[in-house]
């Protein structure tokens, strides 16, 4: 929701802890400058990226919320939204009362989606080291993620490796449009490192693996683009089950962050009604779908479905499970979620706790 400040007033009747589990940093390559060698700083500046996605040149979201950004959330002292430190703390961490944001960057200045693998891992390795430098080390409460070039599974458990060391790294980072179905064994190296390194995989809707969202080229309408988002995900989802990922893995823990959850149950039931009949083709799976989405399987509630009944969206976080569920507010985007005001009214204090932040803790080891 595009929003103003509100006031200190209602900022204090906040009592619960809160674990944000989708905070975005805005990361520059001239961030990036000193943990980039020269070779690497000479290449951007003579030939730049090259990126996969059709619409790399373009910008996907509307003109009317720039950097798709709220509308107070550009730092008074210039910049955009996401890339002022001391802001982003007094007008979020500070405001809320917020014990703990994730980091998850976004954007081409990170690297995903290059088609030059080499460049793309260098600049995921810098996108790590101003995290941790620029934002960690100035306030503990930004966890920073393992941006990875995921394209490249082997370049991408490397920089896991780097990083397990490290604990202030609290999750593998991935967008979910990557080139092939993410279940595909190219992508299992990371897996790999993942589980090694004891930490979830976070995948992030959005993505620049050169594909579009739709079965049938690129949609009309922004609307198209954010809502296939869902579909997305099932598509996700349902490779990582069907190529066994989980048999191989079992450890594996996956957060999907900013893909919304009320698909979640009806994908679980479609695919179990499939595997009844159609098991012999993947004889590697020893159960039901729908047992590795509740136990390998874990959600943000940005953006949270709302449906005209609202019972049955209870009835949908009680299919996912409350302990399957962690807040998320995607600041400082356009639809960012009030930590105070974005949970359904009718849960119970326990419920609440449990999504605010003691699910998050548990994952992310706070």
């Amino acid at each position: 929701m595009n929003m103003e400040v509100m006031s200190k007033e209602r900022a204090q009747g906040a009592r619960l802890s809160i674990v944000d589990c989708d905070f975005h940093p805005r990361l520059t390559h001239e961030q990036m400058k000193p943990f980039l060698t020269n070779q690497w700083w000479s290449y951007l500046q003579t030939y730049g990226s090259r990126q996969r996605h059709g619409q790399a040149k373009g910008y996907n979201y509307p003109k009317i919320a720039p950097q798709a950004s709220r509308r107070d959330a550009w730092p008074p002292n210039g910049g955009t939204p996401g890339s002022d430190v001391d802001f982003c703390r007094e007008q979020h961490l500070d405001f809320y009362g917020i014990d703990h944001a994730i980091l998850t960057p976004l954007g081409q200045s990170t690297g995903n989606g290059d088609q030059n693998g080499e460049l793309s891992a260098a600049l995921a390795s810098a996108a790590n080291d101003v995290q941790f430098t620029q934002w960690h080390a100035r306030d503990a409460r930004f966890k920073p993620s393992i941006v990875v070039p995921y394209e490249d599974g082997v370049a991408a458990a490397a920089e896991v490796r780097k990083r397990a060391s490290n604990k202030e790294f609290k999750q593998v980072f991935l967008l979910s449009r990557t080139a092939e179905a993410a279940g595909r064994k190219r992508y299992w190296p990371i897996y790999e490192a993942a589980v090694e390194a004891g930490l979830p995989v976070g995948i992030h809707a959005f993505g620049y693996g050169g594909w579009p969202l739709t079965n049938s080229g690129h949609p009309s309408f922004y609307i198209e683009e954010m809502t296939e988002h869902a579909t997305g995900a099932q598509a996700m989802v349902t490779s990582f089950i069907m190529e066994g990922v989980f048999e191989r893995f079992p450890g594996l823990k996956v957060v999907l962050i900013e893909c919304g959850f009320g698909w979640l149950p009806s994908l679980g039931w479609r695919l179990d009604k499939n595997w009844k009949r159609l098991k012999d083709e993947v004889p590697h799976l020893k159960k039901a779908p729908s047992e590795y989405i509740r136990e390998n399987f874990w959600v943000t509630t940005q953006p949270m479905e709302e449906t005209e009944n609202p019972d049955h969206l209870i009835e949908v976080m009680e299919w996912i499970g409350f302990d399957r569920i962690m807040f998320s507010s995607d600041y400082p985007h356009w639809d960012f979620d009030d930590p105070f005001t974005s949970l359904p009214p009718s849960l119970t204090i326990a419920q609440r706790r449990m999504v605010y932040a003691d699910n998050a803790r548990a994952l992310y080891k706070l």
